[in-house]
């Protein structure tokens, strides 16, 4: 008989356990296919699974894809692997090695190039906007100015630790290498000013690989002849 009681309680002690174990379900946001870090979240690349989530858990979880698309993740995330608050990042918020890749088109590189308030329309040109290059050169006696580029898509304006505020001292703008080299030249040895063009202007959307300049290793770069080829104008 004692024996038996023994049993029952442990078989009472047993149940109770596992009652006290089992955790609600709650949907939360999973990966569909694999994450890679530095790379911004498609919300088709997300989706909703049921999980257990002990109530005494932290709410580190996501419930709405919404939320999640457009950030960064800061680690691999596997499919099917819940997407925690300590995996990503919003893109504004990532730094560093985590920092989301800059949208650089295929064949086409990111410059950074100086700006001031006069130089760069009074702190007007934004990221997402496409501006002009004018160039001005003095030779022998004679000082002529042109526009060298037109339609450069800025995607950063001043640097990632940049605070409200001050005026931004920096534009980086996507190009080719082969212009990246020609503005290279007109900022060591000419002058450039930028104008904003009107947003009915831009043509935004993929850019396709200029065929005079296909990638990175067809850039030859560039000496005063290159120039005064390119822009006889100026000379």
């Amino acid at each position: 008989m004692l024996a038996l009681v023994v049993i029952l309680a442990f078989v009472l002690v047993a149940l109770n356990a596992s009652a006290a174990n089992t955790s609600p379900q709650e949907t939360v946001v999973v990966a569909k296919t694999d994450l890679s870090p530095r790379l911004p979240i498609s919300k088709d690349a997300l989706a909703t699974m049921a999980i257990s989530v002990p109530s005494s858990y932290p709410k580190v979880y996501f419930t709405d894809p919404a939320v999640v698309a457009g950030m960064i993740p800061l680690v691999t995330i596997r499919a099917g692997q819940a997407i925690s608050s300590n995996d990503v990042v919003k893109a504004s918020a990532a730094l560093g090695s985590q920092s989301g890749y800059l949208p650089i088109p295929t064949g086409y590189v990111a410059l950074t190039i100086p700006t001031s308030e006069q130089q760069g329309v009074a702190d007007y040109i934004q990221p997402g906007d496409y501006i002009s290059m004018i160039a001005t050169v003095s030779t022998s006696g004679r000082v002529a100015s042109m526009t060298i580029f037109t339609q450069l898509h800025v995607i950063k304006v001043g640097t990632q630790q940049a605070t409200g505020g001050a005026s931004a001292t920096s534009l980086t703008v996507v190009v080719t290498q082969c212009q990246a080299e020609m503005i290279t030249w007109f900022l060591t040895y000419a002058s450039l000013k930028y104008t904003l063009e009107s947003y009915v202007d831009y043509s935004p959307g993929a850019q396709a690989p200029d065929p005079k300049c296909a990638s990175v290793a067809d850039a030859r770069g560039v000496t005063l002849p290159t120039v005064k080829a390119a822009f006889p104008g100026l000379f």
